[in-house]
């Protein structure tokens, strides 16, 4: 056991130290080719343009750093014991079929699907105003996802057991490919709005993965919790960078890859119902837009200055670092709260 915390350590510091290295070198290439985020401006939200109209032009698709070093890392540990026949380079991997094949795979995957996105706004494709898909097409794409790892889930893994805190674990038979896609549409598009100011979802995402390797790490899932771990450290790697006012943003490419990951390993883990405490901040962010939604259709009149919630605490006065740092203690705060259901659960 000692080995593996060494090792979810050493590879989560050696991630960050890589990250930070090329860095450089995709920023670089940002700004060479101008891959800019626009600024929409349809008269949809005249708070937001008002409040971002600086930020046009900030290089967008930050989350290659991220999604980059965790698969560079994944392949290289996984390849090297093959070429050098050296046990510790065997200790190393943590690319496992029944750990970290899948949420692997996915990450890159959306993550490919979010770059397609990120080009869509940079040049002005899509959304009239701006650019990028419409949030119809992604949920379309996030539900989709989520139907593929749920059918892979309840057919291939013959899974369909979930688990209640306190009250231990139900089959719910097909049922549970309906909160498998639940959980993983509601996390994909929760972090997708948190990605709204400068840090804002790389602190909390990293807040969360943290506290999914905490999880990871208790239920003997090694790989996953050394997966979690190269995560934040690329996460911390890329809010080096990322905090106000920010040298570059995560883009679609990071918050959907990210968002889904994140989702994925809620169920893998069978921890959706300590989802919610552990991406607090993501919940608060799409309560605070469908609950902005219902209230114009019904009432006409709005209950937010301008949502997600992080655009009204701005438009009240707030700086931006304010918003951000403070969203940040609350993630934290919650996230201990969902830890410690959670391993008061395993023990009693």
């Amino acid at each position: 056991m000692e080995f593996f915390i060494i090792r979810i350590l050493l590879l989560t510091a050696l991630a960050f130290i890589f990250t930070i290295a090329w860095t450089p070198l995709w920023t670089n290439f940002l700004y060479k080719y101008k891959l800019g985020k626009t600024i929409r401006n349809s008269g949809e939200t005249p708070v937001f343009s008002q409040l971002h109209a600086h930020k046009a032009g900030t290089p967008t698709m930050g989350g290659v750093l991220i999604w980059g070093t965790v698969a560079f890392f994944a392949l290289l540990f996984f390849y090297l014991p093959k070429i050098f026949d050296l046990e510790i380079f065997a200790r190393l991997n943590f690319l496992s079929q029944s750990q970290t094949l899948l949420p692997l795979g996915v990450l890159i995957a959306t993550a490919i699907i979010g770059i397609f996105d990120d080009w869509l706004d940079v040049r002005r494709k899509g959304v009239s105003g701006g650019g990028g898909l419409k949030m119809r097409h992604r949920l379309l794409i996030y539900t989709g996802v989520a139907v593929i790892g749920a059918l892979w889930f309840y057919f291939k893994l013959d899974w369909d057991v979930f688990h209640v805190p306190f009250f231990g674990n139900f089959q719910i038979g097909w049922l549970y490919i309906l909160i498998f896609v639940l959980v993983i549409v509601a996390s994909a598009f929760s972090v997708n709005e948190a990605d709204g100011l400068d840090g804002l979802a790389g602190g909390t995402l990293l807040i969360s993965f943290a506290s999914y390797g905490v999880i990871s790490f208790a239920l003997g899932r090694y790989d996953l919790a050394t997966f979690c771990g190269v995560i934040v450290g690329a996460l911390s790697a890329f809010l080096w960078f990322n905090i106000p006012p920010a040298r570059f943003y995560m883009g679609d490419t990071g918050s959907m890859s990210l968002g889904i990951t994140l989702g994925i390993i809620a169920m893998l883990t069978n921890t959706a119902l300590i989802l919610p405490f552990i991406g607090f901040i993501f919940v608060l962010e799409s309560v605070s837009v469908i609950v902005q939604q219902i209230s114009k259709k019904i009432r006409g009149k709005k209950v937010f200055l301008s949502s997600p919630i992080h655009h009204h605490f701005e438009a009240k006065g707030w700086s931006e670092a304010k918003v951000v740092m403070r969203f940040w203690v609350i993630a934290g705060v919650a996230a201990a709260i969902g830890l410690a259901i959670f391993l008061l659960d395993i023990i009693f």
